[in-house]
């Protein structure tokens, strides 16, 4: 007899149960940390399911999420409010709580990717890069997170080494799962979050860079395989910082865009 295929690590680590009526809980697990918090993406990717679930589209088109406080290991519940359903598209918002208190609050519109026509056209164009097998490892390697996510940097990768950042305020390379798995709409919420700050590359490696709101847009579903990324700053005012993403999947097409809003922790001196 044939074998049912078994989920990801990925898909049983985001996995949603319902509770009620609006109402799924989750479990956040060791493994996506960055320091003691889970990594913003990946609670995204968690509430992104429950939205999956609780709406006829099960496709993210555009999702929104403010982060109030930071998340820890262990149960969580989320509330969602359908607020819309339509022929297309579906609008949605979700509440994550933790131990009774408010820690995320995400809105989003969700479609059926594979039922989308139109033109297409983009400004530009995909950057070429070194081959996945030729990159090297990027970023903090002794951070948790990555024992759940494969980063392949082709530039700017001394700042990582102890040398100096280039001030491009740019990372570019490769992402996947550390298992190998392909990747789906709901992980392209946590692969948004994936990529060190790029404010690493214009004032080094300060610790901590929290996020404060991240909006991820997708455009189509990704083809197996890494995905290639490129995040951007281009401005950095009193200690708050855009990172602009780009994403495409090992075909080349474009199927992921995010912004994100956060703080650069500078520590005071002693």
């Amino acid at each position: 007899m044939p074998t049912t295929p078994q989920p990801s690590q990925f898909a049983r680590e985001t996995a949603v149960e319902r509770r009620g009526e609006n109402l799924w809980s989750a479990e956040l697990y060791a493994g996506w940390r960055i320091g003691a918090v889970p990594n913003g993406g990946y609670v995204l990717a968690i509430a992104g399911r429950a939205l999956s679930e609780a709406l006829p589209h099960k496709d993210p088109l555009a999702v929104n999420a403010f982060y109030l406080a930071p998340t820890a290991l262990g149960s969580v519940e989320i509330q969602v409010e359908v607020l819309r359903t339509g022929g297309n598209t579906s609008h949605a918002s979700a509440r994550l709580y933790q131990d009774g208190e408010l820690k995320v609050v995400v809105t989003a519109a969700y479609t059926t990717f594979e039922r989308l026509q139109g033109p297409s056209w983009s400004a530009q164009p995909r950057p070429g890069f070194p081959a996945w097998e030729d990159s090297v490892a990027g970023g903090d390697s002794s951070l948790e997170f990555r024992q759940r996510v494969d980063i392949r940097l082709v530039d700017a990768a001394d700042v990582f080494r102890g040398g100096a950042p280039s001030g491009a305020g740019e990372f570019r390379g490769w992402v996947q799962h550390a298992d190998g798995a392909a990747p789906d709409a709901i992980s392209l919420l946590m692969f948004a979050d994936a990529f060190p700050p790029p404010v690493f590359d214009v004032i080094g490696l300060v610790g901590w860079v929290p996020t404060v709101e991240l909006t991820v847009q997708l455009r189509g579903l990704p083809a197996p395989g890494p995905l290639q990324a490129r995040l951007f700053s281009r401005h950095l005012t009193d200690g708050v910082v855009e990172e602009d993403g780009e994403y495409w999947d090992s075909t080349g097409k474009l199927v992921a865009i995010s912004r994100q809003t956060a703080k650069v922790r500078v520590p005071r001196p002693q």
